[in-house]
């Protein structure tokens, strides 16, 4: 029942093109509530709880840390480097980076 939920949420806050999928991924990864959840990563990017649903703010921060846009940018990270970026600024462990990292140094 909990990835239904945590799929609305995240849509309802715009997934990657705002700070669903981070929102989400609190909710998840710490069993957060979502009010829990989006106070911790308002915290962690350093903006209000506000700007998480706001597009434009999100898209500037979300290059600036390397964490993801859903359009392409030459020499931004994106698919598992902006997830291991993620990790590092939420303070999480993320199963896909942990898979890679045991691939990689094999």
């Amino acid at each position: 029942m909990g990835m239904p939920i945590s799929h609305i949420m995240t849509s309802g806050m715009s997934g990657i093109r705002a700070a669903g999928d981070l929102v989400a991924r609190m909710e998840l990864a710490k069993s957060m509530r979502v009010g829990d959840a989006k106070d911790y990563v308002a915290k962690k990017l350093g903006v209000s709880t506000l700007d998480l649903s706001d597009e434009y703010v999100m898209r500037e921060l979300r290059e600036d840390l390397g964490i993801g846009v859903i359009t392409s940018v030459a020499g931004a990270p994106k698919g598992i480097a902006a997830k291991m970026n993620i990790e590092k600024l939420l303070d999480i462990k993320i199963n896909s980076c942990e898979k890679f990292r045991s691939q990689v140094s094999k």
